[in-house]
């Protein structure tokens, strides 16, 4: 039964790893937290205080989970010997992989682990990019976690409630706030997502202002914040690790360096779920298989062509589709057959169209 007055009860600790402890063998004094992955180790809490431990070798190599911010794991005095599994996890493709036919791209980048909200953060300077949150929206949801998205320098906009109600049109259902780090509006709506236990992830561009809205909600400067460069609006990498931050409100947010890709590992929904509004229109196509191109009858080509939808976030979805749909077959298939797959159907229709035009011409 699990002791809500324990340490670890602070840190997240809920029924769903406790419960694990029997069958796996461990006790509660076995257990801490990853608060940070540093290149000589990790840091770990066990509530009380953090601790720099080192893997086990025999972690090191074997196929499986590998510690991540966030994780829950298992110590042998000053050695992490095991990882809990998970409730959920922030992880995309690994970083350089986007567009790449390489094994590289099936590799998993974990950025954060067992998460109650991940927060997508976007500046209303330079850094405002509509179809930068719709792709994470979808690496969000991909990930099955519940995100929101916070519009920090809202002091930086002529307009920032104009901004608001553009995310809000293509981000259904999500919570979106609009917040001044300078003068600490809409500070207060982000307070119930770090209440005590709660755990946070911040992912967003550099120079977006995570590591401000960290220090702001705070209360005191706990992350090193950069400048902005005025002629493109983008920011210096000043956080350089995944960082665990114990926030005074009783939660925790683990700060994120800036993403500069999302590369998809695979299709678990992500893009259905991003553009709901999509999916409902092609309920209402000619053929249910029809991939919303060239068909007569397309109820998404329909839309596209009255205005209904606009052309920029149907290309969006349909770059992410192909993106997914490449990257699901990547789970069963090597690049190289895809590839060849590919260019076998491009051949084919070549040939199709040759042998008509020659029909057409007799």
């Amino acid at each position: 039964m699990r002791d809500d007055s324990h340490p670890l009860t602070r840190l997240g600790w809920s029924s769903f790893f406790h419960n694990q402890l029997e069958a796996l063998g461990y006790g509660l004094e076995d257990i801490a937290r990853v608060t940070s992955v540093r290149r000589g180790g990790f840091l770990v809490s066990q509530g009380k205080g953090e601790t720099l431990v080192n893997a086990s070798g025999a972690l090191a190599h074997r196929q499986g989970l590998y510690p991540a911010a966030g994780d829950w794991v298992v110590l042998n005095g000053s050695v992490l010997c095991d990882v809990l599994p998970r409730r959920n996890a922030l992880a995309r493709g690994a970083a350089g992989a986007r567009g790449k036919n390489d094994g590289a791209a099936r590799r998993e980048q974990v950025m954060a682990a067992n998460l109650d909200t991940v927060l997508i953060v976007c500046g209303l300077d330079q850094d405002f990019n509509p179809a930068r949150i719709e792709r994470y929206l979808t690496l969000i949801y991909n990930c099955g976690l519940r995100p929101a998205i916070v519009l920090t320098k809202a002091d930086l906009h002529p307009a920032p409630a104009d901004c608001g109600v553009e995310i809000e049109a293509m981000a259904f259902d999500v919570p979106i706030h609009l917040i001044s780090a300078a003068d600490q509006t809409g500070l207060a709506e982000l307070e119930p997502y770090i209440a005590p236990g709660n755990t946070i992830a911040l992912i967003g561009s550099s120079g977006a202002g995570k590591s401000t809205l960290v220090n702001r909600l705070a209360g005191k400067e706990v992350r090193l914040a950069g400048a902005v460069s005025q002629s493109d609006g983008k920011g210096i990498h000043t956080t350089t690790s995944r960082d665990m931050v114990f926030m005074p409100q009783g939660g925790m947010i683990i700060d994120n360096p800036g993403i500069r890709e999302v590369a998809f590992l695979d299709d678990q929904g992500g893009v259905d779920a991003a553009f709901p509004d999509i999916e409902l229109l092609a309920k209402d196509c000619r053929f249910s298989d029809c991939s919303h191109a060239h068909e007569p009858g397309c109820r998404v080509l329909s839309a596209v062509d009255s205005g209904e939808l606009k052309p920029e976030r149907f290309a969006s979805w349909r770059k992410m589709k192909r993106e997914l749909e490449y990257a699901a077959q990547r789970q069963i298939k090597n690049p190289e057959r895809i590839e060849k797959e590919r260019w076998k159907g491009v051949a084919t229709l070549v040939r199709s169209i040759k042998k008509n035009r020659k029909l057409g011409g007799k």
